[in-house]
């Protein structure tokens, strides 16, 4: 899979893609970043980017000209499908708008980014992205959450990460993306393994359950002694309460959509009568 991250502020990323997951990804041959610095792509001597908004107000926006140059030297055609040559390989690249008046971007969004096999993200900056960019060249314009970053690079690397670690061969277990916050529904699940309590089975959503370690005991604080007894089926009742009792707490959002088993309805009303402490 390739990410191609257009910016003005390429030395942001110098160290970010260098560690963990990320860096054996790309020695393995599984993922490849290109960073390319937006200002390469102007033709003024003062490499402008950017410039006053028409109708006034506040800051300054990215202009059209040198992002479109970007885009095409990407081999990124405009949506009337005047496509270029790609510059890495032959397939189309989806073109993302990072910004904050995008949609949310979730980890259903990235399972479907994992499926593709190139994609560029354009970075906004000061006060956005002049329009016609979106409309011209982006496929989807996306945010990651509800507050307002300096500009996108931030983003980019969040949406690299994620997206990245659902590319088959990245990560050493391939349940790992599978089973964790916000996992896909038990229809959806592609492995397994015999023997290991699943209670994220058909979670369809559900925040991960809390995880706890050696030793038994920390400063007065014993481990949930029903983790330690050996017994799957009571582990897999215990992981699905609790996975229950942290999405009700901390984004009962996400229990409007998420797939639920009766057993989980009435679970979710004791809670709901305890006051999910």
């Amino acid at each position: 899979m390739r990410f191609d991250i257009i910016t003005i502020f390429p030395g942001f990323f110098a160290g970010i893609f260098e560690h963990g997951i990320v860096r054996r990804a790309q020695a393995e041959g599984l993922v490849s970043i290109g960073v390319h610095d937006l200002r390469n792509f102007t033709h003024d001597r003062h490499r402008t980017v950017d410039d006053r908004p028409f109708g006034g107000g506040e800051g300054m926006v990215l202009k059209p000209e040198p992002l479109a140059g970007a885009l095409e030297a990407l081999g990124v055609g405009t949506k009337v499908r005047d496509q270029k040559e790609p510059a890495h390989g032959n397939a189309t690249p989806i073109v993302i708008l990072l910004s904050a008046q995008g949609k949310p971007f979730t980890q259903a969004v990235a399972r479907e980014l994992a499926k593709v096999e190139r994609v560029v993200l354009v970075c906004g900056r000061y006060e956005g992205v002049d329009e016609r960019i979106n409309e011209l060249y982006c496929d989807m314009e996306l945010s990651i959450g509800d507050y307002v970053l300096s500009g996108g690079e931030l983003a980019a690397a969040v949406v690299v990460d994620t997206v990245m670690r659902l590319v088959p061969g990245v990560l050493g277990n391939e349940a790992s993306g599978e089973f964790e916050s916000f996992g896909v529904a038990d229809t959806e699940i592609g492995t397994d393994e015999e023997g290991v309590p699943r209670s994220q089975h058909g979670s369809g959503g559900l925040l991960d359950y809390p995880q706890f370690t050696r030793p038994p005991e920390f400063r007065g604080l014993a481990a949930p002694q029903v983790l330690m007894n050996g017994d799957h089926q009571q582990i897999r009742r215990w992981r699905r309460r609790q996975q229950l009792r942290k999405t009700l707490r901390n984004r009962p959002d996400l229990l409007e959509q998420a797939t639920l088993s009766d057993e989980d309805r009435r679970t979710l009303e004791e809670l709901r009568n305890e006051g999910a402490k």
